[in-house]
């Protein structure tokens, strides 16, 4: 269990998915570049066997901002986004209705 106070210092907001590309090597990897308000974020995901890329732009999701930014197949990805776990393929968390980048989930 985590407190709340820990679950308050995850930074979860919308980002809107601007661009969207496979990356070379990989069987599961896209790089998204995401609006999240106040700037343009690089996050690497595992849902190419889910997802086409061209499907995803424009699409609302939500991002874990402040995780420590990690290297995948030497691409950086500067967050998380989240995804339920369906079956073993991801099912993106989106919104019901278009909300602006970087609003922040509570």
């Amino acid at each position: 269990m985590i407190s709340f106070d820990e679950f308050q210092k995850m930074d979860l907001r919308i980002g809107k998915i601007k661009t969207a590309e496979r990356i070379e090597g990989s069987d599961r990897l896209i790089k998204l570049r995401v609006d999240v308000g106040n700037e343009l974020r690089h996050i690497v995901a595992g849902i190419s066997e889910s997802y086409n890329v061209a499907d995803l732009i424009n699409k609302n999701i939500v991002v874990l901002m402040n995780l420590e930014p990690k290297i995948l197949k030497g691409v950086k990805s500067d967050g998380m986004l989240l995804a339920a776990d369906v079956d073993g393929s991801p099912v993106l968390l989106t919104t019901e209705r278009d909300v602006p980048s970087g609003i922040r989930i509570r």
